[in-house]
Parts: structure tokens; C-alpha cells; sequence
């Protein structure tokens, strides 16, 4: 009984020392045999536990969540925007809204003015300081701002005409001044021409009311009077203002005290070549509407002027200029003229100025 007790204990006793021995040879330090030691892996940092987000799992009603969980929560895509028949073309235009800013979507219309903003005194300040106290500011500001009485003296032409085919050598003037408002004015005008060492050959001047009948044109009525060839009186209707490409134009309507009807268009335009030099295209028609014997004229487009000057400005207020222009007279104008011994047209180098103060 006793034999195989005995052999269990040791059987048991070499299965320990296998297993022991092992361990014995991986804790033996082994620097002094030259043999490499293996280090240790670095310990993982320990876990941070994850908490939660019970905005996002929606376990939290929305008032109780922050802007940003909600706004990166996933939202359902938006529907696709209603078909627009109306931009699409079809349907007709009455059975469509207004298109622009106040058709938006949501806009409210241009009537819906709440009961507010028409409370309270017609001007703000009225109820701090008195409409009486506020009222003379008011005018002036007024006058301040477009009610201002202005005015401008403009010597459009002054010149002396050389002629260039063996002609008379003369002279001319054509200037404006007015007086007024941007509305209403008074525009007086005058021009006329001679030849050197002679009199002069034409000469008038008008007084007009003109008044603002757009943006860019004035409505012009009055009196003209001529004083030379022979002293006649005009009644004048015309207008005055800048036509598209920023030409300006003046045209009238002459009734005189002897019935005849005449009209007169002039058209200009400036090309600014630099800040100083300036191109100025000009010309100037002349028409009747029947025969006027005692000055020369048949009926029609009598007369026409077209020239082309270069100035200078020198300053904006004082330029001098030199061009050419060519004159002649048409129809049965030119001969009256050929009859009477005169050339019906001609070209002249001009030398002159424009100024106004």
C-alpha cells in the first residue's frame, strides 16, 4: 500500500519542478552573459468612460438640450421647393403675382403700413421742440436742398472768323445768363456777327421763363428782339436741355410781329480728350416756314452751320478755343444770295473763347 503512495509524491514532486523552472530561468538577470534584455511594454492609460449624450439619442425633450446638440443633430431632408408654374411659363401672366422684391415669399405688401407709424405728429421733432419752433428750420432746409436761387453768365461763343476761300473776315458772340431756381428761371440769351471795320450785321436778344419739364429738358417761353438787320419783335417757344449721349440741344419757335414763323436748332457735344483738352462738335440749322423778302430768306431749311473746335481749359471758367466751321446757305436762301452777288457758302478758321462766371 505503501509503493504507490510513495510513487504519487513523487510524480507529483517532478511535475512542480517542471513547472517551476521556467519562471526561474526568465527571472535570472542575464546582463553579465551579454544577452539583451526586453523592456517592458508602457501600460495602456486607463479608459475615460464615455457618457452618454442623451440630447442626441433624443431622450431629452428640446427645450432642455443646448443650441449646438441640436443643431448637430441629424436633421430629415428638407422637401423639394413647390414647382413655380408661374416662372415656368405656364401659366398667363394675370393669373400670375408681381415679380420683384415685393413678391417674395413672406413679404408683406407695400400697403400693410402698421397703425404706428402713422401716429404722432407729422415730424418727430414737433414733439420734442414745437412745430412752430421747427418750422422755419424746415424752410430752410428746404431752400438748402433744391429751393436755392442760383445763377450763371455764359459766354458760349466769342470769336473771330477768318475766312479761308478769300471771304470778309468777321466776327461773333453767342452767350446766356439765367437767374432762378432748379424749376424756374429766367434765361436771357443773345448773339449776333459783323464783319471788321463794318457794322453789325445781326444782332437780338431774348427773355424767357423756362421752367423744368423733366430731368434733363426745360420748357421756354417768351420775347425775342432783333435790332439789327431791322428791329423786329418775336414771340419764342422752345426747349433747352441735354438729349441721350449727353448732347445738348436748343431748339425755338419764332412767331415775329410780321407774321413770319422761322424755328433754329442747335446741337453740341463735348468729347473730353484729356482733364483740360476738349472737342466740341457743333451745328446749327436754320428753317422758315414761307418766304421773308426784306432779310434774304426762302422758305425751308434756309440756313447751316457745322463747325468743330478745340479748347482748352485752362481753368473750367476761361477757355480759349481755335476750330473751323463751315456756313451756307440752302435752297432758295442761297439763291437770294447768288443773285444778290454774295457766295452762298464758305469756310472759316475760327480763333475764340468761352468763359463764364
Amino acid at each position: 500500500m505503501r509503493a504507490p503512495f510513495v510513487e504519487a509524491c513523487v510524480l507529483a514532486a517532478l511535475a512542480a519542478l517542471a513547472l517551476a523552472a521556467p519562471s526561474s530561468l526568465a527571472a535570472q538577470d542575464h546582463a553579465g552573459h551579454g544577452v539583451p534584455t526586453m523592456a517592458a511594454p508602457p501600460a495602456a492609460p486607463p479608459e475615460t468612460p464615455q457618457v452618454l449624450d442623451h440630447c442626441a439619442l433624443g431622450h431629452l425633450p428640446p427645450e432642455r438640450c443646448a443650441p449646438e446638440t441640436l443643431e448637430t443633430q441629424p436633421q430629415p431632408p428638407a422637401p423639394p421647393p413647390p414647382m413655380d408654374h408661374c416662372a415656368m411659363g405656364h401659366l398667363p401672366p394675370e393669373q400670375c403675382p408681381p415679380r420683384g422684391n415685393d413678391a417674395a415669399a413672406g413679404a408683406a405688401p407695400e400697403s400693410a403700413v402698421p397703425p404706428r407709424a402713422l401716429a404722432g405728429p407729422r415730424h418727430a421733432a414737433d414733439a420734442v421742440w414745437g412745430a412752430a419752433a421747427m418750422e422755419p428750420s424746415r424752410r430752410q432746409l428746404a431752400r438748402e436742398n433744391g429751393g436755392m436761387r442760383t445763377g450763371m453768365v455764359m459766354l458760349e461763343r466769342l470769336e473771330a472768323r477768318i475766312a479761308a476761300d478769300g471771304g470778309e473776315d468777321g466776327y461773333l458772340w453767342d452767350g446766356q445768363a439765367f437767374f432762378g431756381g432748379d424749376i424756374n428761371r429766367l434765361v436771357v440769351k443773345t448773339e449776333g456777327e459783323g464783319a471788321f471795320g463794318g457794322s453789325v450785321e445781326d444782332a437780338e436778344i431774348q427773355a424767357l421763363f423756362s421752367r423744368a419739364i423733366g430731368p434733363f429738358f426745360d420748357l421756354q417761353a417768351g420775347v425775342r428782339a432783333d435790332i439789327e438787320p431791322d428791329a423786329r419783335a418775336h414771340l419764342v417757344l422752345g426747349v433747352q436741355g441735354l438729349a441721350p449721349y449727353m448732347l445738348h440741344v436748343d431748339g425755338a419757335l419764332f412767331l415775329s410781329d410780321q407774321a413770319d414763323l422761322t424755328a433754329r436748332v442747335e446741337a453740341e457735344y463735348d468729347q473730353r480728350l484729356t482733364q483740360r483738352l476738349i472737342l466740341q462738335p457743333r451745328i446749327e440749322a436754320e428753317l422758315a416756314a414761307q418766304d421773308i423778302p426784306a432779310r434774304a430768306i426762302g422758305a425751308g431749311l434756309a440756313k447751316l452751320e457745322a463747325g468743330l473746335r478745340l479748347r482748352y481749359e485752362v481753368v473750367p471758367e476761361f477757355a480759349p478755343y481755335a476750330g473751323l466751321e463751315y456756313e451756307a446757305k440752302l435752297g432758295e436762301t442761297a439763291d437770294l444770295a447768288r443773285a444778290a452777288g454774295e457766295d452762298p457758302d464758305g469756310l472759316r478758321l475760327v480763333l475764340g473763347l468761352r468763359a463764364w462766371f
